[in-house]
C-alpha cells in the first residue's frame, strides 16, 4: 500500500496549484488562516477541496493552557470544519493562553510554547482534547513539538504522555518527525538518529495518524524548527525507520518560511514516497 504524501498549501501557491492540479494524495493549510466567514481565501480553500482532501492543521487552540480553551477559536474552527469536511484536523501539544492577574483579559502567546510532561499536564490536555473533539464531532490529531527548555518537574517520558493522552482522550498523534532530530540535537544526543528512533519505537503504533516532515536551520547554538529548506538527512532516516516500524502514514512536507517554488515542493513530496518504499 503506498504512502499518502501531501503538502502544506501556503498563499504564494494558492493559484499555481489549483492551475496545474499537481497529483498528490492531499493538501494541508493552517486553520486560522480560513477563519473568515468568506473573503477570496475562503473560497480557493473550497476550490481546492473540489480537487484535494484537505487537512486542517492548527497552530492556536493553545491545547495545555491552564487558562482554558478559547471559545471563539473553538466556534471558528467547528465552523471550519463543518464547512470543509477535512480528512484530518489537528493541532500542538502547547499552551499559549495565559489568565492575568486582577481580571483582566487572558493573553496569548502567539507561539507554541512546550508543555510539561506531568500528571497535572496529561489531565488538563485531556479534558482539553476531550472538549475540542465534542465541538468537532471528530478525533483530533495532536502533534509534538520542538521544545528549547525543559520544565523542572517533568517526570513522564515524552512518548509515554502521548500513549497516555490517546488512550485517555481518544485522539491520536501527529508525529513531527523534524522535531524529534531537532530536539535530540539540541539535547546533544551522540546519536540522534537513534535517539528520535528510540522516541518512535516507544509509541503505541496505532495512535499515529499522520507524519510531518521538514527542514531545520542549524547555523546556530540551537537548532531551530523553522520550516524554511529541504529535509534534512537524519530526519530522511528517521522517517524510514518510522515507517518500517509504524507502516504507511499520511506523510505532509511542510515548508513555511523562504518558500521554495511549487515544483521543489513536489520534489520533495516524491521523494517522501522514495524514503517510505
Amino acid at each position: 500500500m503506498p504512502t499518502p504524501v501531501g503538502i502544506g498549501w501556503r498563499q504564494p501557491h494558492y493559484r499555481e496549484l489549483l492551475e496545474r492540479s499537481p497529483e498528490l494524495d492531499f493538501i494541508e493549510v493552517h486553520s486560522e488562516n480560513f477563519f473568515a466567514d468568506g473573503g477570496a481565501a475562503l473560497a480557493l480553500l473550497g476550490e481546492a477541496r473540489e480537487h484535494y482532501p484537505v487537512s486542517l492543521h492548527g497552530v492556536g487552540l493553545a491545547l495545555g493552557s491552564a487558562a482554558g480553551l478559547d471559545p471563539w477559536h473553538l466556534d471558528q474552527l467547528a465552523a471550519l470544519v463543518e464547512r470543509m469536511q477535512p480528512v484530518r484536523v489537528s493541532d500542538h501539544a502547547s499552551f499559549a493562553r495565559v489568565a492575568m492577574p486582577g481580571g483582566a483579559a487572558v493573553l496569548h502567546g502567539s507561539d507554541l510554547l512546550p508543555i510539561a510532561f506531568t500528571d497535572t499536564s496529561l489531565d488538563l490536555m485531556v479534558t482539553h482534547v476531550q472538549q475540542v473533539q465534542e465541538r468537532l464531532k471528530r478525533p483530533l490529531l495532536v502533534e509534538n513539538i520542538s521544545a528549547y527548555l525543559r520544565w523542572e518537574d517533568d517526570h513522564l517520558a515524552e512518548p509515554e504522555f502521548f500513549n497516555a493522552l490517546a488512550r485517555r482522550s481518544g485522539c491520536g498523534l501527529l508525529l513531527d518527525v523534524n522535531n524529534l532530530v531537532v530536539n535530540s540535537l539540541n539535547r546533544g544526543a551522540a546519536d540522534p538518529v537513534a535517539d528520535a528512533c528510540a522516541w518512535v519505537d516507544a509509541l503505541v503504533p496505532d495512535i499515529v495518524g499522520e507524519i510531518h516532515l521538514a527542514g531545520y536551520n542549524d547555523d546556530g547554538p540551537l537548532v531551530i524548527d523553522d520550516h524554511g529548506s529541504t529535509v534534512h538527512a537524519p530526519v530522511w532516516q528517521v522517517y524510514r525507520h518510522t515507517m518500517q516500524r509504524l507502516g504507511p502514514r499520511p506523510t505532509l512536507i511542510e515548508w513555511d518560511t523562504n518558500l521554495p517554488s511549487l515544483d521543489v515542493l513536489l520534489g520533495e513530496a516524491r521523494r517522501a514516497q522514495r524514503w517510505a518504499a
